[in-house]
């Protein structure tokens, strides 16, 4: 069971779960105590975690199946987040879609956030326990989603290299090798899943530049519709991107900006576990990465987007962050890109 967890989640995992009960001829609403979710709702209702999670216990002790969220996972269309769906499927490459998931977290699942880095070759999603811990039903539900998802917008049957779990190991392992393809652990610090970095340049079955700007409009207005939440670690982060403009972040002017002391800001990031200066390189990392990604940009366009002065600051501080050159990393995901391309 759940234990203290915050957050909320869309209505599409609780229709998910209607259509595995149903398909199965119970009746969900009688045994779940909820109205049907509207399949039309375009992703504005939403379900309390613990209320997420209570149905699925439900759900789960009267099917008599362990493997409830390692099944409804895998049973995950695009067409079940609407709005959101769409805005990944139409994406470009897996690259752009990880870039969205990530903005839009939180109407795609919003428990833990995910965080997502590159090292070396491989790519790291990551999801801590800060919010609590919703228990094996409800992660393996959000992590096999996660996984068929990659699979349906790609057209390929993609496998991890690795994925790790909070919760204990099950008495039976199989069915969770069988579905992920790679090495699954339990009883880890946080839920983890790795990806080769050439995934990043695969394209997607249904690239739409034009419906991607057109529906990334809609989910703006939805996502600045969602009630605020106590999620220090993001708003220190959107603080550093705006103000890049003004040069390199400090302690100081970030934490005037969210009108605290610098001691104040210090004490509330080392209480959830940062320092400032490695959570500010991050931010400027993470920026780094999806900007040299663009062609179009240059390296001093770069260097001057993340508030440096000169092009070899930024080149020093992106070696210090990144093991590599920037232009050492363009060039290798040119290199990927095209290999995931083929031959012409």
């Amino acid at each position: 069971m759940a234990t203290d967890v915050r957050g909320e989640v869309p209505g599409a995992y609780v229709r998910l779960l209607f259509e595995h009960l149903e398909a199965r001829a119970i009746d969900a609403r009688a045994l779940l105590g909820e109205p049907v979710p509207d399949a039309a709702d375009r992703g504005l209702v939403r379900y309390p975690a613990r209320c997420w999670c209570e149905l699925l216990d439900k759900a789960a002790r009267h099917l008599d199946d362990p493997l409830l969220g390692l099944r409804l996972g895998q049973a995950i269309t695009p067409a079940h987040f609407g709005i959101m769906g769409y805005v990944l499927l139409a994406s470009a490459n897996m690259a752009a879609a990880l870039q969205r998931m990530e903005r839009y977290q939180r109407l795609i699942y919003d428990i833990s956030p995910m965080r997502y880095g590159m090292d070396g070759d491989t790519v790291t999603l990551a999801w801590g326990v800060e919010r609590g811990r919703p228990g094996a039903l409800a992660d393996e539900c959000g992590i096999a989603a996660l996984v068929q998802f990659a699979r349906h917008i790609t057209g390929r049957n993609l496998s991890p290299l690795k994925v790790c779990f909070v919760n204990p190991e099950p008495a039976d392992v199989r069915p969770y090798l069988r579905f992920f393809g790679c090495p699954v652990r339990f009883a880890q610090c946080e839920t983890v899943v790795q990806f080769p970095l050439a995934m990043l340049n695969l394209p997607l079955r249904q690239p739409d530049p034009a419906l991607v700007g057109m529906l990334e409009q809609q989910a703006d207005a939805l996502l600045a519709g969602l009630p605020d939440i106590d999620d220090f670690e993001q708003t220190v982060r959107r603080c550093i991107a705006g103000l890049l403009h003004e040069g390199e972040p400090s302690l100081e002017r970030v934490a005037s900006e969210l009108h605290m002391s610098a001691r104040t800001l210090r004490r509330r990031l080392e209480e959830r576990g940062h320092r400032f200066r490695t959570l500010r390189d991050d931010t400027l990392r993470r920026l780094a990465e999806t900007y040299l990604a663009d062609p179009r940009l240059t390296l001093a366009d770069i260097a001057q987007l993340l508030g440096f002065s000169e092009q070899s600051a930024f080149g020093r501080s992106f070696l210090r962050w990144a093991g590599s050159s920037p232009g050492r990393y363009r060039r290798r995901l040119a290199s990927l890109r095209r290999c995931a391309a083929g031959p012409a």
